[in-house]
Formats: C-alpha cells, sequence, structure tokens
C-alpha cells in the first residue's frame, strides 16, 4: 500500500526515523494499553481536506502513551505481524514492500501504526483502499488518522477493531483475528451494492453522471436536481407499481400473458395439500409447486412425479406463503430474458448448482472443491456464489436418491437446487446471439403487457433458438426488479453490459444529467456572493436553489434555518427536482467535518483567505486555511471555471489547483493587477474594474457591464469591499452563459437589504434622523472593510456594538476590539452560542483591544445580550449619528431593529 503524502503543515513524527522513546537496552516504560483511546469516528462522503475523495477520519488520544514507540515495547512488532501478517506488503513511505515492517521494527508511532492496520483490515474484508495520513489535530495529545474507504460501515469498523488489536499487542493478549476479518467480510457483503446497482453505478460513473448512495441498502441517485433520477436494484423511479404489483403475483401475470396470446403453463393457486393433489391429478403429473408471491426460488420444487413427491415438497412452499401454485412441468431449459425500455436487451441459460463427479471423489469433496474457485465467494462478492451445502442441499439430493458421502459415476452431473438462481450456486451461459427472432418479440410483448421499464422473462424451452410456438416453451414469470449479474458475468460466453441500455433509457443520448453547480468559498463575503449569484441567475428565469450561513432557499423561500452550508444542505438543493441552479455557500467548518456534498462543481469561487478560525479543528496558519478553502478550486470539473481573487496571493495560488479553466477577477482599478494583466494578455477571462466601471475583458475585448455608482451593493462605491463578491457573481454568470444585459439588470435590482441580504450591510433609518448599519462582519479584515465604508460617510458621531465568536484566536479578538476603536462610541456584546469560551471571557478581551486602540474606557460600555446591546445603542443616537451593529443572531436582531427604524433602499 502506498501511502500519499501529508498535507501542508501535518506531522507524521516517524517520518524520519523512530520517534523519541526509551531505548531498547533501557528499562522499557510501564505501558497501560488502555491510554489508547480512540474517538469520533466519521465517514467524511465528499471531497475533503485530506483528499478529493471518501476518508474515515477520527481523533487518537494516547495520554501516557505520547512518547512510546513501537520498538519501545518488547515483543509488540512481533505480536503484531504475527496477527497481520500482510502487513508486510504495505510500502509506507519507504516506497517498497516491507517498508512499514521496517519502520515498525525501528520504532514507529502509535497512530501511525493504526492508520495501517485499519487499512489492512479493510484490505481482507474486500475493499481496495491504499490511501492513509497522519496529522497533528491543533488539540494538545490529539492526532488525527484518516484512511481511505469503500464502505463506510467497513471504514469505521476497521479503525475500532485495528485500535483493540493493537491495544492487545500492547498488553500481550490473543486476538482472533481471524473472527474479526469474517465479521468485517460479512458487513462487507451486508452493506456492499448488490451486483446489479453496483453495475448501473460503474456505467454512470463512466459516463459522468454524479452518483450518490442514499441508503445503506442500493438506493442510489442518478444525476442533480431537474435531472435527477432514482434506482435501486433494476427498480427505477419510472417502474410502474401497478406493473411491479402484477409481476409479484403469478397467478395475475399469467392471466395478463395469455389475454395477450403468449404461452404460458396451466396451473391453479391453492391453500391446501388436499386441493394441491387435486389440482395435480387434474393437470397429469409431473407438476411443480411454487410459492405465490416468492423470489429468488424460495420454496419451489421442480418436476413432482407422484403424489408422494408432492406431499414431500408441501411444507417447503408454504413456509414461503400460505398460497401456494401447482403448475404443469414443462420440460427444457432455464432461460432468462432481459428487455428494457421494451426493447430486447440479453438472454442467458441459467443452470441450477451443481457437480461434475470424476467416479472417485464424493458429492461432498466436490463440492469444496469447486469452491476453491477464486470466482466464487459469499452472496454477491464474487462473480459466482459458493455451491450450497446445507440441510436443503441434503433435502434434494435425498429427494434424488443422493447423499452428501455418495461418489456418483463419471461425467456425471449431480444438481444441488431445483432453481438456477445465481444466488444459490447456479451459473449462466450467455445466449443472447442464439435466441430466435420471434421469441424476442414475445418477450418484448410479454414485458409491454404487465407494463415493466425493466423486466425479467423467465422461460422454459427445449432450444431457444427455436421459436416458442414450434416446441412448446412456455413463459413461466415476468420479474420486476431482475438481477443482472447473469447477464455481466455470465459463467460461459461474452458478458453483456446490460447497464448501458438502463442509463439509455433514463437519459437518452443527448439528455442533460447534471445541473450547474456553483460553489462559493471564502473568509468574507461568501453569503452575499452567494445571495448576489442567486438573484442573477433569478432574474434569467431559472429555479435557483442556494445555501447559506442563513439557511436552506428554494427559490428564495427560506425551507430551513440556520447556518447550512455543509454536505446536508448541499444534498437539499441538489435532491430537489425543481431546481435548474444550485449555489451552495461552502464553509471550513462542513469541509472539515464533512468534506463537500457533491463531486465537481462548475464554478468554484473563493474570494479570499485572512485570519479567521485559525487555531481550530487543526487549521493553524494561513497556509493551511487556503489549503483547506483551495479544495472548492479542486474540484472544479475540467469543463468548467475556477473564480480566484487576483489580489489575494493565497488564492490567486489555487489556479495551479485546477484542471478548469481560470477566470481572475480584481477589485483594483486597472492596470492594478499584474497578475490579472499577465492572465488577460494570454487570452484568459477576467473581470475588473475600468474607469469606475464593472468590465469582463477576454483577451483584447472589453466588455463593460455597468458603473459602479450605478450598483446599490457598492453604495455608490462608497463600499469598496463588495468589489469583490460583485464581480466574482459577474464572474460567474459570465462563464455560465447569462447575457451581458441580464447580468446588469440582475446587478441594478439587487439591494443590500433585510429582504435580499439580511444582516449584510443593511441600512435602516430612525425618526430622529440617525442612520444604523447592521453586518456581519466578525473579523478583522470584515471589520476593516466595513471601517472604510463607515469613513466615507456623512456621520455627527459614530457608535457601535461589537461582538466575535467564541472560537477565535486570542489575538483575533484582541484585533478587532483595536480596530473598532475607530468609533466614538463602542458597546461590546457577547454572542450567545459561547463555543467553548467561559461567560465574559470574549468582552474582556474586546475591551482590552479597545483600550490599546486608544478608545478612552468612558466610551466603552459591556452588554452581554445582543437585542439589549442595539437597543441600548438606539437610545444614544441624536439627529445625524450613525450606529453600526455587528450581528451574530440576524433574524431576532433584525426583527428587533425593524420595530424601532425603517429599512433604506
Amino acid at each position: 500500500m502506498q501511502r500519499e503524502a501529508p498535507g501542508p503543515d501535518s506531522t507524521i513524527p516517524s517520518d524520519s526515523g523512530p520517534i523519541t522513546g526509551a531505548p531498547a537496552t533501557l528499562t522499557p516504560p510501564v505501558i497501560d494499553p488502555s491510554e489508547l483511546r480512540v474517538s469520533r469516528i466519521r465517514a467524511l462522503r465528499g471531497p475533503n481536506f485530506w483528499r478529493l475523495a471518501p476518508v474515515i477520519a477520527c481523533d487518537v488520544r494516547l495520554g501516557s502513551l505520547e512518547d512510546v514507540s513501537s520498538a519501545a515495547v518488547p515483543g509488540f512488532s512481533e505480536r503484531l505481524v504475527s496477527a497481520l501478517p500482510t502487513l508486510g506488503d504495505h510500502p509506507c513511505s519507504r516506497r517498497t514492500a516491507g517498508g512499514f515492517l521496517a519502520r515498525l521494527h525501528e520504532g514507529t508511532h502509535l497512530p501511525h501504526i493504526l492508520e495501517h492496520v485499519a487499512l489492512e483490515l479493510q484490505t481482507l474484508a474486500g475493499s481496495e483502499v491504499s490511501f492513509g495520513r497522519l496529522v497533528r489535530s491543533g488539540e494538545p495529545g490529539v492526532w488525527w488518522v484518516i484512511v481511505a474507504y469503500e464502505e463506510e460501515e467497513v471504514g469505521v469498523e476497521s479503525m475500532r477493531e485495528g485500535a483493540r488489536l493493537i491495544r492487545a499487542c500492547l498488553a500481550g493478549q490473543p486476538v482472533d483475528v481471524a473472527a474479526v476479518v469474517t465479521e468485517l467480510q460479512q458487513l462487507s457483503e451486508d452493506v456492499r451494492l448488490g451486483p446489479s446497482t453496483a453495475a448501473i453505478v460503474e456505467e454512470a460513473r463512466r459516463r459522468g453522471i454524479p452518483v450518490r448512495r442514499l441508503n445503506s441498502r442500493s438506493l442510489v441517485r442518478l444525476g442533480l436536481g431537474r435531472n435527477l433520477r432514482r434506482v435501486q436494484a433494476t427498480l427505477t423511479d419510472r417502474s410502474s407499481s401497478i406493473a411491479v404489483e402484477i409481476a409479484q403475483h403469478k397467478e395475475e401475470t399469467k392471466r395478463v400473458l395469455s389475454a395477450s396470446g403468449l404461452p404460458v403453463p396451466e396451473g391453479t393457486i391453492v391453500r391446501s395439500l388436499e386441493r394441491a393433489l387435486a389440482s395435480a391429478q387434474d393437470l397429469g403429473y409431473p407438476v411443480i409447486l411454487k410459492p405465490h408471491d416468492a423470489s429468488h426460488g424460495r420454496g419451489v420444487s421442480t418436476r413432482l412425479d407422484a403424489p408422494d413427491d408432492l406431499t414431500a415438497a408441501w411444507a417447503l412452499a408454504r413456509e414461503v406463503s400460505s398460497r401456494v401454485i401447482v403448475e404443469r412441468f414443462h420440460a427444457g431449459r432455464d432461460f432468462r430474458v432481459l428487455v428494457v425500455d421494451g426493447r430486447f436487451v440479453a438472454c442467458a441459460e441459467r443452470v441450477p448448482a451443481h457437480v461434475v463427479a470424476d467416479g472417485v471423489r464424493s458429492i461432498a469433496a466436490l463440492i469444496d472443491e469447486a469452491n476453491r474457485d477464486p470466482r466464487r465467494g459469499v452472496g454477491h462478492r464474487k462473480h459466482l456464489t459458493r455451491l450450497p451445502k446445507d440441510e436443503r442441499t441434503v433435502a434434494f439430493l435425498a429427494r434424488h436418491g443422493w447423499t452428501l458421502d455418495a461418489v456418483p459415476q463419471a461425467g456425471e452431473r449431480v444438481f444441488l437446487r431445483a432453481t438456477a438462481n445465481l444466488s444459490t450456486g447456479g451459473t449462466s451461459v450467455d445466449r443472447t446471439e442464439e435466441i430466435h427472432t420471434e421469441n424476442v418479440v414475445c418477450c418484448e410483448m410479454a414485458a409491454g403487457a404487465v407494463g415493466l421499464d425493466i423486466a425479467g422473462i423467465d422461460i422454459v424451452s427445449p432450444d431457444i433458438s427455436v421459436p416458442f410456438r414450434e416446441n412448446q416453451a412456455v413463459i413461466l414469470e415476468v420479474n420486476a426488479a431482475p438481477g443482472i449479474r447473469m447477464h455481466t458475468h455470465p459463467a460461459e460466453g461474452p458478458p453483456r453490459n446490460v447497464a448501458a441500455p438502463i442509463l439509455d433509457m433514463l437519459y437518452p443520448p443527448g439528455s442533460e444529467t447534471r445541473i450547474p453547480i456553483i460553489a462559493v468559498t471564502g473568509t468574507n463575503g461568501k453569503t452575499t456572493t452567494v445571495r448576489l449569484v442567486a438573484h442573477l441567475f433569478r432574474s434569467t428565469g431559472r429555479r435557483v436553489g442556494f445555501t447559506t450561513t442563513d439557511g436552506v432557499y428554494l427559490h428564495n423561500r427560506c425551507v430551513m434555518s440556520g447556518d447550512l452550508t455543509g454536505p446536508f444542505a448541499a444534498n437539499i438543493i441538489l435532491s430537489n427536482r425543481s431546481v435548474d441552479v444550485a449555489v451552495l455557500e461552502t464553509a471550513r467548518g462542513g469541509l472539515l467535518r464533512s468534506g463537500l456534498g457533491f463531486d465537481e462543481c462548475d464554478v468554484g469561487i473563493v474570494l479570499n483567505v485572512s485570519s479567521d478560525h485559525l487555531g481550530i479543528a487543526g487549521i493553524g496558519t494561513l497556509g493551511q486555511l487556503a489549503e483547506l478553502k483551495g479544495v472548492v478550486a479542486a474540484v472544479v470539473r475540467r469543463e468548467g471555471h475556477a473564480v480566484l481573487n487576483a489580489d489575494d496571493p493565497l488564492v490567486y495560488a489555487m489556479r495551479d489547483r485546477t484542471m478548469a479553466d481560470v477566470v481572475l477577477f480584481s477589485a483594483q482599478e486597472e492596470p492594478g493587477s499584474a497578475a490579472l494583466a499577465e492572465h488577460v494578455t494570454r487570452g484568459g477571462i477576467a473581470v475588473c474594474m475600468h474607469q469606475g466601471h464593472l468590465v469582463i475583458r477576454r483577451g483584447r475585448v472589453q466588455i463593460p457591464v455597468a458603473a459602479e455608482r450605478e450598483v446599490p451593493l457598492l453604495l455608490g462605491g462608497a463600499a469598496r469591499f463588495q468589489r469583490q463578491n460583485v464581480l466574482a457573481a459577474i464572474a460567474s454568470a459570465y462563464v455560465q452563459g447569462v447575457r451581458y444585459d441580464d447580468i446588469r439588470a440582475g446587478l441594478l435590482s439587487f439591494f443590500p437589504s433585510p429582504a435580499l441580504t439580511p444582516g449584510r450591510l443593511n441600512f435602516m433609518r430612525l425618526p430622529s434622523g440617525a442612520r444604523v448599519i447592521v453586518d456581519y462582519a466578525h473579523n478583522a479584515a470584515a471589520v476593516a472593510g466595513l471601517l472604510e465604508l463607515v469613513r466615507s460617510l456623512p456621520a455627527r458621531r459614530c457608535l457601535a456594538t461589537i461582538g466575535v465568536p467564541g472560537d477565535r484566536r486570542d489575538e483575533d479578538v484582541i484585533a478587532v476590539g483595536r480596530l473598532c476603536a475607530a468609533f466614538d462610541h463602542v458597546i461590546v456584546k457577547e454572542d450567545a452560542d459561547l463555543r467553548g469560551r467561559a461567560a465574559g471571557e470574549i468582552p474582556r478581551l474586546l475591551v482590552r483591544g479597545l483600550e490599546v486602540g486608544g478608545l478612552p474606557s468612558h466610551a466603552i460600555e459591556v452588554i452581554p445580550d445582543e437585542v439589549a446591546a442595539a437597543e441600548h445603542g438606539l437610545s444614544l443616537l441624536e439627529n445625524g449619528d450613525l450606529l453600526v451593529v455587528l450581528v451574530e443572531k440576524v433574524s431576532p436582531t433584525l426583527a428587533r431593529l425593524s420595530e424601532l427604524a425603517a429599512p433604506e433602499r
């Protein structure tokens, strides 16, 4: 296994050799294995900070084991390798097989060992995974172990079992690794996609169709928004419930087929053994006995030649259903024909589970030999299922005069089941090229008569290449949700890509499968940009869904309130069939906790990177913060556009992370940005300022969109910090084909008001003539931009109510206070959510910053409640004054202020 290189500033203490710890020649340290604690195991299902693919992440606390290396614990390495010998295949950072073992014996860190053990347990369970990473979490004494996964539950359980195995090896206790692996394999079989769904998903991914699994079974979402479809195995959202109901009732199916002139076997439904015997007598032996509403061959007994045979088989059918079908037996071979969207797709002959005798070994030994075939596995893990050797096998053999210990004559074929289901060890032979054209027409008629979009037609025929009418063939059943493994992985004959016609039905050639996704990230301005982008698209008549720190919006109606900028909110939008365009605010928290809610986006906007949220969840530097936000640029589709801020060096550097076309924007007046000028010279697209206008540039072409003074969001040019939001929005709309005049119309009709941008640069006026600005600024960069605007406004006095979220560093809180010392009077409030801080701690830091900035103590007040602080600020206002309210709880604060002041436009 090859471990990928760690990300920026990550630390793997064993990368440069053995970690510190007691030398082997000294007294070994006292080991308490219980100190190794693994918690907060979580699955990141989308692209994330560590990998642009799903990972399992967990917190590892070591306590007294922090400085203990594998070499410092006598016998530990030997016990671990004895339990998991295949760890010897791991190259680790040595890039050669055995590299990890060398590191293990030299001495390496316990979390590093957990990374490899968790990967190996998944591999033994049947997953193909190799990515692993170990990083400091940013919290003292806590490490993050990150590994790839294919099946989420298997990945989580492998992490747990890996920690348990390491603790046992530290303590010198035995662990039944074989039992653990068996349980993980069974778990993998239980939770993995079934073969039919997996084939459809694989074909969808080949075509670039977005895929997202919706549950722990086989329900899958294909496509996005208005182009969304759902499948579960071979049931689709086009499948008629009436047709499925008909197919589930075998007698009803026969009536429908018979009315269409198709050949079906005679039979009747009975509820008692006496009636079954009478019906068999009327039909004439041999007969078949099968449950009325069963599937996968459960309870079916074929070719019953006498009343005693029927009596013996009765109990088996009644175990499955209270109603049993007695049907005339027709000699022939078992065929399955697949019809999709009314057209024949494939034909396979199904052969029941059997062995071929060699005249030497018993039936049991022949079964064991066949099950050693690497193509056979448990359930659907392999292309073929293991041959059964259970009570039903014994009973079936007994009815035909055999036992498991019997030794048949060489060449004799001994069947183990009455039916040919692949799930009970049956095999399939492709007969697609052999079926007669008349039979193809009959099968297409059968699917149409029942009404199924995807149908599996079960046929008994002596020869499928002969028309049904000439060899007494019959259609036994028409199956909804037919399995397609027999066609995709036949034991004999060429495999058929039957998933392709299924997807052609769901998405006819030329159909769209996606909707445009515009993802917006950055430190400041995300919500305003999202709302403006959504407004520009909505102005063209498109139905827009968007997510912000305020909530989830469908067609400009809030359907869920709260800070919803992660994958949960994205899924609400992308799963809604009424949405034409998705505009998704993408914040750092969701990226770290759960990853992105989409695999690719069409436009990725990165506004800026500044000091905020540092020191949280392992993100301690601006470089790491840029690496995190750069994930949005990295997941832009090759055919899409990464919209980057040319004025921010950290953002501009993200052009190297994307395979998409880069679009730059710059808030500087031309020719201010050298990076943008070079980009345009090379023929790139840019959006910038030119002589007071917002312009689009493409090579030598320059397209004016609007004058800065005309755009309400820019407040006549005073709100310079809004430029980047407006420019980025123009760029995203332009590359998505919105016309210039529609972009202009959208810009001119978007006002910074409580209705369109709640809590973002909202102006209000009191009856006294004083004015109020309500804004969400919550870090130094945002406050600095707001102060630039405030200084440009005429005001007798400037007052403010300020606060900072509790999860910011002390120095960041003090920096905000120092900036706010520019106001004449400041009321310090405290956010309702302390985010781990003690009550009063943030106000004290803000006051310190205000004092450092030179604001006298008599001009500083502390009123913790946000609404009360805002009300008090209003009470201090006189004609000509200006109050700035830095808001956290937008809705209640705006509601209260609106009662006292009127919004401005």
